[in-house]
């Protein structure tokens, strides 16, 4: 399974998947988790099981989410709340539970 996260640049979310990758090791979970920009969204659509995107570009969600659905990727907002403290654990359950 591998869950993308989107960001304006794809640098804001590298400790978040950082730590989330820490989580789903101990966890035993078969994941692999990247960071990219916003704007290798087609790339990643064709590549990742979920994407999350970072809560500075929820802005994009309703045109990101009409290419997602044509090829059936699930797409959401990163939790704040859990983006802003990098609560990795909260993350990684939130991918997990779109997919």
């Amino acid at each position: 399974m591998k869950i993308t996260l989107l960001c304006a640049l794809g640098m804001s979310t590298s400790l978040l998947v950082k730590k989330m990758k820490q989580v789903a090791e101990r966890r035993g979970l078969n994941v692999t988790i990247e960071a990219h920009s916003v704007d290798d969204v087609d790339k990643q659509l064709s590549e990742s099981d979920v994407i999350l995107l970072g809560p500075q570009i929820r802005y994009k969600k309703n045109e990101l989410l009409k290419k997602a659905e044509v090829v059936g990727v699930p797409i959401d907002i990163i939790d704040m709340k859990a983006y802003g403290t990098a609560n990795a654990e909260k993350v990684l359950d939130q991918a997990l539970s779109l997919f």
